[in-house]
Order: C-alpha cells, then sequence, then structure tokens
C-alpha cells in the first residue's frame, strides 16, 4: 500500500483526519435523508444490501478493524452486531449470509443510527487523542476510502429496490436536467510502447493498484466519449440481442436464459428508464449504463470496434483532470452538462472520462506482477477477489468526488448490470 497523505479541502488546505472522517461519516448519512425506514430494510436480489445493513457495516469496520485492536477500554454496542455486519472477512469470523442480509428486520434502522453514532464518539475521541499513530492513521482513512465504496453501493443498490416498485418511486425530486448533443464519436490515436501502469506516487491508494510496473501497449485509438443510449439503441434495432455471433458463449447463454432485450431499467418500448429521478424519459444523448461486461462487448463488436485495456484506458486517463459528473453534481445519473475541464473537442481529448459511467475494460481483474496483498485479514480486502471479474475505469455519477484516480480499479462479474456500468470503444491502429 502507497503512504497515506491527509486529503485537500477545496480551498488547498490539509483537514485534519479527524474532520475527513467526520465528513465522510456525514455524507453517508445524508445520502440516506431522502429514505424512508421501509425503504432501507429491503433487498430486492442477492447481490444488492439494504441501506440499513450498508449503514451499519461501514461502522463494523471502524470498530472491529481499528477500535477493537487499537482502544482497549473500548465496549460494542451490541456483540452481535458482529457477526451480522461481517462481510468477508472470514479470518475475523462468521457471517450472516449475503443473500439473507434482507430478513434482518432488527436491529432497526434507528438501532443503527444508534450503532454509528456509539462507533462515532469512540473513532473521534481516538483521533482526537494526541499524535496521529501511523498504522491508526492507515486504517482509518482505509475504512474512509472503503466507505466511500460504499456510498456508492447505497445508491445502486436502492435504485434497484425502488425499481422493483410498481409505483416506480422516486429518491430525488428534481426531473433530470436533458443531456447536449455529444456530438459524433472520433477516435485519437495513440503511439502506445512500453508504458507505466499503477498508482505513481504518495497519497492512498488501494493494494490492487500497485505495485506501478511497465508494460507493453500496442498503437491504438481510443474514441472520444461514451456510447451514447442513442448508439445503444441502433445496436438493439439491428438486432444485437439476436445474433448469436456477436455475443461470448457465457454472455448468449445469460442472454437467452434470462430473455434479455435491453439494458437494466429500459422499458420495453425503449422510451423511458427508471431512474433516481423515477421513471423518465430516455435521454437519447446521455452515456448508456447499467450494462453488463458481455452487453458491451456484444456492443463493440458489432460497432467494428472492442473494448479498451485497463493498460490503454490509464495511460489517457493519466492526461486529464479527475473531474466530471459524481456524486456531488446530484443529478445521480449520466449525462447532464458536461464540465468544460474535463469536454475538450471531439477528437482532441476523451470527454467524460471520470464520472458518468464506469467504464467496461477487457482486461480481467488479476494482481499486477510483483502484488503482495495487506497482512492479515486487511488481506482479504482485494486479493482474493482476483479471479473471475473484469476491470471498470474511470468512476461513476455515483462515485463520491476525490475517491477515484487514473490508477483506480474497479471489478465486478461479466453478467452484473445494477451498477453505473458503461461503454467506451477503443480500435487497433
Amino acid at each position: 500500500m502507497a503512504s497515506l497523505a491527509k486529503p485537500s479541502s477545496a480551498d488547498g488546505s490539509h483537514p485534519s483526519l479527524l474532520q475527513h472522517y467526520c465528513a465522510v461519516r456525514n455524507a453517508t448519512e445524508l445520502l440516506c435523508q431522502p429514505l424512508t425506514s421501509e425503504d432501507q430494510v429491503v433487498q430486492s436480489m442477492a447481490d444488492v444490501s439494504p441501506t440499513k445493513w450498508h449503514l451499519a457495516h461501514t461502522s463494523w469496520f471502524f470498530e472491529r478493524i481499528i477500535l477493537r485492536e487499537f482502544v482497549s477500554e473500548y465496549r460494542p454496542l451490541n456483540e452481535k452486531y458482529d457477526f451480522l455486519f461481517n462481510s468477508y472477512y472470514y479470518t475475523i469470523g462468521q457471517m450472516q449470509a449475503r443473500p439473507r442480509r434482507g430478513l434482518l428486520s432488527r436491529p432497526t434502522v434507528d438501532d443503527i443510527l444508534a450503532y454509528r453514532t456509539h462507533v462515532d464518539r469512540a473513532m473521534q475521541d481516538l483521533l482526537d487523542s494526541g499524535p496521529e499513530n501511523e498504522e491508526i492513521t492507515f486504517r482509518t482513512t482505509l475504512g474512509l476510502n472503503h466507505e466511500q465504496q460504499h456510498q456508492e453501493l447505497i445508491l445502486t443498490d436502492i435504485k434497484h429496490v425502488l425499481s422493483q416498485n410498481p409505483l416506480a418511486p422516486a429518491m430525488l425530486s428534481k426531473p433530470l436536467e436533458p443531456t447536449p448533443d455529444p456530438g459524433p464519436m472520433n477516435y485519437e490515436n495513440h503511439d502506445g510502447g512500453i508504458l507505466e501502469l499503477g498508482f505513481p506516487g504518495d497519497g492512498f491508494c488501494f493494494d490492487n493498484e500497485l505495485p506501478r510496473h511497465r508494460c507493453f501497449v500496442n498503437p491504438y485509438q481510443l474514441a472520444s466519449r461514451p456510447v451514447s443510449n442513442r448508439e445503444y439503441k441502433e445496436f438493439i434495432s439491428d438486432g444485437g440481442y439476436t445474433k448469436s455471433d456477436l455475443w461470448l458463449s457465457d454472455g448468449w447463454s445469460i442472454v437467452c436464459k434470462e430473455k434479455i432485450s435491453r439494458p437494466l431499467y429500459w422499458s420495453p418500448g425503449l422510451a423511458a428508464e427508471f431512474t433516481l429521478s423515477g421513471l423518465t424519459a430516455l435521454d437519447e444523448n446521455a452515456p448508456v449504463c447499467h450494462l453488463s461486461f458481455y452487453e458491451a462487448d456484444a456492443f463493440a463488436r458489432w460497432a467494428g470496434a472492442r473494448l479498451p485495456t485497463e493498460a490503454e484506458w490509464e495511460t489517457v486517463a493519466v492526461q486529464y483532470p479527475v473531474d466530471g459528473n459524481f456524486v456531488s453534481t446530484g443529478r445521480l445519473h449520466p449525462g447532464g452538462t458536461v464540465a468544460e475541464t474535463n469536454t475538450g473537442q471531439p477528437g482532441e481529448n476523451p470527454a467524460r472520462i471520470f464520472g458518468d459511467v464506469w467504464e467496461w475494460t477487457s482486461s480481467s481483474y488479476a494482481p499486477y506482477p510483483g502484488f503482495q496483498p495487506l497482512a492479515g485479514s486487511l488481506g482479504e480486502y482485494n486479493g482474493k477477489f482476483m479471479c473471475s471479474q473484469m476491470v471498470l475505469r474511470g468512476g461513476s455519477c455515483a462515485t463520491p468526488p476525490g475517491h477515484v484516480r487514473p490508477s483506480y480499479r474497479n471489478f465486478f462479474y461479466p453478467h452484473q448490470q445494477w451498477q453505473f456500468s458503461g461503454i467506451r470503444l477503443a480500435r487497433d491502429v
């Protein structure tokens, strides 16, 4: 893991670790304010966790990884929470099975908010107690980045929950701003060569971004923007979901078995989609999202292109500011007005390379050469998932600002659709 630096605020100053802790924890609870208690207890599929479970698990992380290890006088609010809110840390102990998290009608949402307060008070006392301990600083910073990941999961999970309601309830009251015409998709040439990949310097990163290493990349082209809803509709209209030659074998099996014919949340007539603002007219200029890797790969093949490798994506992304449509815009959906600092002219640089949608790559989620997982239970955070998943890059409209960077590696199984995942195309030269 890289060394740690305190996060910078908007004016360039460095808030204390305690200030950063409070800001992240408060941001999580603010995300949940539009939700009722009833919203927060539903689990709509095995991949989705109830909102209140996210609120509890992120508190469990600080309790189990920090407070129980470094504060001898700390007393858990409820010893049973250690089983209920462990996620996948088998070196720590057993846990409630993920598909059965929705059966936890108790503890209530109010109980869990009390649990958060209990943990926060202890953490604030610890962080305010004197000179910073390097290991406590490291684990707290890891925990805050972990919580930011769960902030995004809160939004993706509650979107799926609300979509299952025939009333199509909206989480947000503000209607979505239409997206301007993104213009034609162009391709920019990149020379390739022997390039550096991975986290380059000081500050926080996850262990899966290390070690920085050299890799060889052939010359290639990268599209100037993500694929739009309009372009994906053309794929559907051309029979994209009926042509087996466009699909990887496993993807075609899933399409046939589950009768998939359009992106998740699109209406059968392709005129509307479910969003966190409710059921809305399909914004054809916005980036298409909620696609599986198989759908992204099939579209790329249909378009006479391919998905970029993560090395290709990263070596372009490092040239541009990490700016875009993140959760801070309040839109919580791809599209809208593009930030000027990350737009450029068509063909000159990749617009929207950060934010909006996580972009599938053709790279499997595997360790970098020389990768070493963290010691102890923290080694379960990333390393044991490096099999059978694919890498996504760039962040989404549900990602907290400041959380992602060019080297950030997200990963999901190739069939999964419920994340804000989309497509940027690449081509060989």
